[in-house]
């Protein structure tokens, strides 16, 4: 169940960089405000409650080396989700890359 937690948490973080991306397409019209937006504090609000999430789950028993290899699953879901909100291209280079960053995974918990 742990585990399922662990990877919850790194989609969570891949959602946060989505809102980070979010806030700084936007033009603001002072320094300040770039970095005070609805779009970055979500973005780090859901960062920082990733972050505990991940603490949590180490409290219980998961490994540090399990949990460094599933969050290499954001490599799967930010692509993913910029591809989907952002319209970014996924070439068949990166298509390939991430392939081999799941068998790895994979790999690993066999």
């Amino acid at each position: 169940m742990y585990y399922v937690v662990v990877i919850l948490s790194v989609f969570a973080a891949a959602c946060a960089q989505m809102l980070l991306k979010q806030g700084a397409r936007k033009e603001y019209g002072s320094w300040w405000r770039q970095y005070i937006n609805p779009w970055v504090i979500g973005g780090y609000g859901i960062m920082a409650c990733s972050l505990v999430l991940n603490i949590w789950c180490l409290s219980k028993g998961v490994q540090v080396k399990e949990v460094s290899v599933i969050e290499a699953m954001s490599y799967l879901f930010v692509p993913m989700l910029a591809f989907m909100l952002f319209k970014e291209k996924l070439t068949m280079r990166k298509i390939c890359a991430i392939g081999i960053i799941i068998g790895g995974v994979i790999i690993f918990f066999i």
